[in-house]
């Protein structure tokens, strides 16, 4: 098995809490952590707002 298989699970989860840290760090838009995730899903310009950090 690969090595990078092995750890797929982990690298997710990695990702998914930088994802988490940057929606909490989102102070423009007042609202709940699903709030953001479907306001940034769905307006490109609230995401890019998200990533500009």
């Amino acid at each position: 098995m690969l090595r990078r298989a092995c750890q797929a699970a982990e690298n997710l989860a990695r990702v998914r809490h930088i994802a988490l840290n940057y929606l909490k760090g989102e102070k423009t838009f007042k609202g709940g952590i699903r709030r953001k995730q479907k306001k940034a899903a769905l307006d490109e310009a609230c995401l890019a707002d998200i990533l500009a950090v």
